[in-house]
């Protein structure tokens, strides 16, 4: 099933006891996961007590959840309206990491490969109030994936921008956080994604971590002196993972940072022979997740804040292409504006700006696919925000005998 190479490099890394618990996870099922989102607060057991399915809390982060079995999440309306984000549970470490490193006042941060958003929504819940994330995926297609999942969870202080990280170091915003969840071998994820098995080679292994290198270069200036900067990936060889964390601390005097973790969680430390630094390994099997691989790292240097280092973010900004800033624009047709579907979704959007009607799940169902709707008799007429369970889910044109749909067409769901 897997490339020789790879087995027998992986084997020696893991030693045997791990690499027989790692084997037997493919004959598991995957553990299905999702969180919440604190700004978009619903009983979310609740709601999946009335799918008959059960909940465990994913321990290393609040609001995440095992679900013991996984539903149609394209059916879901809360799904749609941003009540919670379906990722995977290795992935929300980054929120024990932040729980426990992040200063408490305003910050700047920046999330540089973010499609397709859960480190990003993740990143937002736990920024202090008043704080801005950047949210960038230098590919086109997954970044319009990002600006999605980012304006469906609703806060205003996100910017989702699609440039590579060289653009960034050109622009010069500065950041307090710099989350770089780097392109990687993806050999964590061969599990969930057996395509991923017949792309790898230590070919491209090498060529991930010279790649990964060239980032956290492009990017490095853009971090402030005392600033946190998290390197992961979801791969397991040591090239990738620590060699690179080791090459991080010598090449920029980075201190890596201790993460307070239970010995419950079977989190598997450093592999690297006679390299005892903490680092965080997910591997299936042994921990409940998918491959994982994370470590915190501080800048040299006095703590300062980004939003004092930067003094011109608009004129910096211009140098960057802006998918979404948190402040949608409506469109002019004719004599009318019509509102950004963004605008919809934003927790700030005053609440008595627009009518609002709520929708049965059916009827939500119909909005999230496009169709025509019609309101009941006493809706008002023009642009009305259709809700589920009190969640905006977006706009539509109410014209009496019917409703148009206003749900972006690139957005809707083709399940039936």
């Amino acid at each position: 099933m897997f490339p020789e190479e790879f087995v027998t490099y992986t084997k020696e890394l893991f030693g045997e006891e791990r690499w027989q618990r790692y084997l037997a996870s493919f004959d598991e099922e995957a553990p299905v996961s999702v969180r919440t989102n604190p700004f978009k607060e619903i009983d979310i057991k609740e709601h999946f007590s009335s799918l008959a399915i059960s909940m465990n809390e994913v321990p290393w982060c609040r609001g995440g959840y095992y679900l013991e079995k996984r539903p149609d999440f394209t059916l879901d309306p809360l799904l749609h309206a941003g009540a919670y984000y379906v990722q995977e549970a290795s992935s929300m470490f980054l929120d024990r990491v932040l729980q426990q490193y992040l200063p408490q006042r305003t910050l700047r941060a920046l999330d540089l490969c973010a499609a397709p958003g859960g480190k990003s929504t993740l990143c937002r819940g736990a920024l202090p109030e008043g704080s801005i994330l950047m949210s960038n995926e230098p590919d086109r297609r997954r970044a319009n994936i990002l600006m999605e999942n980012m304006q469906k969870q609703g806060h205003p202080e996100v910017i989702v921008t699609n440039n590579y990280p060289r653009d960034y170091r050109k622009a010069g915003i500065m950041f307090d956080v710099i989350i770089t969840d780097v392109p990687c071998s993806g050999e964590g994820m061969f599990r969930k994604d057996h395509g991923a098995i017949d792309e790898w080679s230590l070919q491209n292994v090498m060529k991930c971590a010279e790649l990964q290198r060239s980032i956290i270069a492009d990017i490095w200036d853009n971090l402030v002196p005392g600033g946190l900067l998290i390197y992961s990936t979801c791969t397991f060889n040591t090239r990738e993972d620590e060699e690179n964390v080791r090459w991080i601390m010598e090449e920029y005097g980075a201190e890596i940072l201790p993460v307070d973790i239970d010995s419950e969680w079977n989190i598997t430390g450093s592999l690297l022979k006679g390299w005892e630094k903490p680092v965080y390994r997910f591997i299936p099997g042994i921990t409940k997740g998918e491959g994982l691989f994370m470590a915190a790292l501080r800048k040299p240097g006095n703590a300062t804040s980004a939003l004092c280092e930067s003094s011109d973010i608009s004129k910096a900004l211009k140098k960057l292409r802006v998918l979404s800033d948190g402040h949608p624009v409506g469109e002019v047709k004719g004599k009318a504006i019509i509102p950004a579907h963004a605008e919809a979704l934003l927790t700030n959007t005053p609440i008595d700006k627009y009518p609002r009607v709520e929708l049965s799940h059916d009827a939500a169902l119909s909005y999230l696919r496009h169709e025509a709707l019609v309101l009941p008799a006493d809706a008002p007429r023009g642009f009305v925000i259709v809700t589920y369970q009190s969640l905006p889910l977006g706009f539509v044109k109410n014209i009496g005998n019917r409703a148009n749909n206003l749900y972006p067409q690139e957005w809707k769901i083709r399940n039936k």
